[in-house]
């Protein structure tokens, strides 16, 4: 009896795709950043437009997101920084997720069995909140936009919640990246600080307020 090769195939070739983009950037050597700089001002929209699909493609890769938006922040400065990071980031989150849910899913429904079922069917209607959660804690962003794929949650809910996790966040690493050469001349610190822990105590609190459970009401008390 012949068996059907095709979901080994498309994981094998998810693998693949996620190894040469690691070796890739781990290999490349990048631009300064004064070279950086130098080019947008010379290229215009479009040098912008390529910076957002470059570093949407490195976060294809399992790269710490929160490296490569520090990154933006030094070459770009806050507010182009963190519009680069946020629309390379929610475009990298998408194509991860359709590139897990087309090439990985399959192979994974025939490894977990009944047990991703259960899954599919807690995560069915949760969708929105797992994946929000895990934007605002520290899960490592490939793992989140890839794991999503690969398990029951449906891609609206999917979206939703990234696009409304991934500017605190942002905000942050590209403020931290956008100062930092205020941190080394030793000038101006408390504009940027001052951001960054408002809202990472913003995020904290929206932590919190997910987890806390809900408040049991003895039915004996009443009447």
């Amino acid at each position: 009896m012949r068996t059907d090769g095709g979901p080994w195939l498309r994981a094998a070739v998810l693998v693949l795709l996620l190894l040469v983009g690691l070796a890739l950037v781990l290999t490349l050597d990048l631009p300064s950043v004064h070279a950086v700089r130098r080019w947008l001002d010379g290229a215009g929209g479009a040098g912008w437009a390529a910076l957002v699909v470059g570093t949407t493609l490195i976060l294809l890769a399992p790269v710490p997101r929160t490296a490569v938006t520090v990154l933006i922040g030094v070459v770009a400065g806050f507010w182009p920084g963190f519009f680069v990071a946020s629309a390379a980031s929610f475009l990298a989150a998408a194509a991860a997720f359709g590139l897990s849910r087309g090439l990985g899913r399959a192979a994974v429904t025939r490894l977990a069995g009944n047990r991703l079922a259960r899954l599919d069917n807690l995560l069915g209607d949760r969708g929105f909140v797992a994946v929000l959660v895990a934007r605002l804690l520290p899960v490592p962003f490939a793992v989140c936009s890839y794991g999503a794929g690969l398990v029951g949650v449906r891609l609206r809910p999917y979206l939703l919640a990234t696009a409304v996790a991934l500017p605190a966040g942002t905000a942050v690493q590209v403020g931290v990246g956008a100062s930092a050469a205020l941190f080394v001349s030793g000038r101006a610190a408390f504009t940027a600080l001052p951001l960054a822990v408002g809202l990472a105590l913003l995020g904290w609190l929206a932590v919190r307020a997910w987890r806390r459970p809900e408040p049991v009401v003895d039915s004996h008390a009443q009447g």
